[in-house]
């Protein structure tokens, strides 16, 4: 295809079903994203497809588009319904996101392409039913979870399969999924489409190229991984844990931060710690993180962005990098490696948190491509925003091999990467000895009863959404 070509393409010139565009003006896209003007044509044309997209260039289209399309296109031809599109993810927030998303999108031609989502629930029989009465022509599932569907006979695909989608695909493979993968390829025919998509590519899709993959093309957009700085404001400030508890606290107390806001930390008990400390000033925020039900978490998102609050504090452990910190913990805590977490679940990848104006790195993430996850939950689109990051000593070689990777790939006329917040610290001694002695009353003891607390009535709630369904 023809480079003038490809920057004229609009959705109306990719032949697809007027259904289809029907559903896309509904949504509100007007015209494709830089990697759906070039994927979604090859897809359509039934190639095997590798994209690389940065978070929030448009990923989930590419795929479910053309899956919608290839159902519509042999539709009438078929004697019998049969589940012709799987759709794999690694967490289960993502499974949902893009299940609403294929409800979106199939909204004009819902009798005639059926879709459902596997990740919810733990009980395989109560899906069962469903899934031999309807037999969904899309099915949208964690790798695991489907697998175990197979072994039970309650699906097949060995005869109707037509495309298998990957994705967040890294994230698949660091999951731990790779077993069930290669698992899962005897239960599925010798021919059929494959499309795999990441926000970042990396060595280890080589192995599952070999496995789902024949002759891809590959599409890796020579684009940034983060917006430039014309879009994107990135700021550090040094502080130590006492000064990251003072400006915390100061950020949101004389309305310097604003708008919707994504607070980070290492993991689950800082996500309780920063939570009780904010709310003895009265500053509301809602936790997320893998221990919480998978209704509950999908809940928070959806209120989020609905914008029933404006700040959620997340541990995103689920993260590559931190799979050898899980097994060391594990090994020096044995206690601590109790506690029942969901292991499809994540937040830094894929969520659709939308209208984001601030990331906080309340704790510097430790990896480039976690840095560039978190902060690409803003400034999406055409929009705005801000990232800040609070650095310790310790964590300050972290933050410099993220600069120097940024640096290689910003543009020439931006000069630093981060840029120090114009915060004094002495403007503040004025709060500091009240905030000290709050973060140092917030124990652990405090931690385990909150987080006990509160996971027990998400479990309640849960149970009630799931009903209310």
């Amino acid at each position: 295809m023809a480079e003038e070509a490809i920057k004229d393409m609009q959705f109306h010139k990719m032949g697809l079903d007027d259904r289809i565009l029907k559903a896309i003006a509904k949504v509100g896209w007007v015209k494709p994203t830089l990697i759906q003007e070039r994927a979604i044509p090859l897809a359509l044309e039934g190639k095997d497809l590798i994209a690389r997209g940065r978070t929030g260039s448009g990923k989930t289209a590419i795929f479910l588009i053309p899956a919608i399309q290839k159902i519509l296109n042999h539709k009438d031809k078929l004697k019998e319904q049969s589940t012709r599109v799987i759709i794999l993810a690694p967490t289960k927030e993502l499974c949902r996101q893009i299940y609403q998303n294929c409800i979106q999108l199939t909204s004009s031609c819902s009798k005639d392409v059926k879709c459902t989502n596997l990740s919810w629930g733990s009980n395989l029989s109560v899906q069962k039913p469903m899934l031999m009465a309807v037999c969904p022509d899309i099915v949208i599932s964690t790798p695991s979870r489907i697998l175990a569907h197979l072994k039970a006979r309650h699906l097949s695909l060995k005869t109707s399969l037509d495309l298998l989608i990957i994705d967040e695909a890294d994230l698949v493979l660091s999951f731990g999924f790779n077993k069930d993968l290669k698992e899962l390829g005897s239960y599925l025919p010798p021919v059929y489409q494959s499309i795999l998509t990441s926000a970042t590519l990396t060595a280890d899709l080589s192995e599952l190229k070999s496995l789902v993959l024949n002759n891809p093309s590959v599409l890796k957009l020579e684009e940034p991984s983060l917006p430039p700085a014309s879009q994107l404001d990135q700021f550090i400030i040094y502080a130590e844990e006492e000064d990251k508890a003072v400006l915390i606290y100061t950020l949101f107390k004389l309305n310097i931060i604003r708008g919707k806001t994504l607070i980070f930390v290492r993991n689950v008990d800082r996500c309780y710690k920063l939570k009780i400390y904010l709310d003895l000033f009265g500053i509301k925020a809602c936790t997320l993180n893998s221990e919480l039900p998978t209704s509950s978490r999908c809940h928070i998102v959806s209120q989020f962005n609905e914008g029933l609050y404006d700040i959620i504090i997340a541990s995103d452990e689920r993260t590559v990098e931190d799979a050898t910190h899980r097994q060391d913990l594990k090994e020096s805590n044995p206690d601590k490696s109790k506690r029942k977490k969901d292991k499809e679940s994540g937040v830094a990848r894929g969520i659709d948190f939308q209208f984001v104006s601030n990331v906080i790195n309340f704790d510097f993430p430790k990896s480039v491509d976690s840095y560039i996850h978190r902060v690409g939950r803003t400034a999406r689109g055409n929009r705005k925003g801000s990232a800040l990051s609070f650095i310790s000593v310790a964590e300050k070689p972290l933050m410099e091999e993220c600069e120097a990777h940024l640096q290689q790939i910003a543009s020439e006329d931006e000069p630093s990467v981060f840029r120090p917040f114009q915060f004094k610290m002495d403007e503040v001694d004025a709060f500091r000895y009240r905030v000290r002695d709050a973060w140092k009353s917030v124990t652990s003891i405090a931690v385990r009863e909150t987080r006990l607390a509160e996971i027990k009535a998400e479990l309640l709630k849960s149970q009630q959404l799931k009903v209310s369904k």
